[in-house]
């Protein structure tokens, strides 16, 4: 991907912008920018930091990405705290995507949490 490229979370910024710094280890100000930038590594196939940014507590050993999906469009439906003075937040969200069947669409209720550092981390999630 370009940096100059629309980034795939949605908001609307390049992606030098927004999930870009992120991606090379910028903390995410909210759980809701957090739940962006990890659309955007599953759109990017970018598993490392799909693990980097999973609490240590819940984090699977290994993570295949399912490289016959081209994850398109992220919608979030309801944020929960989450803020920059919360210590847990949630982000209810709808990602769509295409596969080899045609539309694919995951509805999650996603929990988040700041690790001893502070930084926020994806803890697990609902699948709705």
């Amino acid at each position: 991907m370009n940096d100059q490229d629309p980034c795939p979370c949605g908001r609307g910024a390049v992606y030098a912008e927004c999930c870009g710094p992120l991606h090379a280890g910028d903390p995410a100000p909210t759980a809701e920018r957090l739940m962006r930038s990890r659309f955007s590594a599953f759109a990017l196939g970018d598993g490392a930091y799909l693990l980097a940014s999973w609490a240590a507590e819940t984090r699977p050993a290994q993570l295949d990405l399912d490289d016959g999906v081209e994850w398109r469009r992220l919608l979030i439906r309801d944020v929960t705290a989450g803020g920059p003075a919360d210590r847990t937040g949630r982000v209810a969200f709808t990602a769509v995507g295409r596969g080899p069947e045609g539309r694919v669409e995951l509805r999650e209720r996603s929990r988040f949490a700041r690790d001893e550092a502070g930084r926020w981390v994806y803890v697990d999630g609902d699948i709705e």
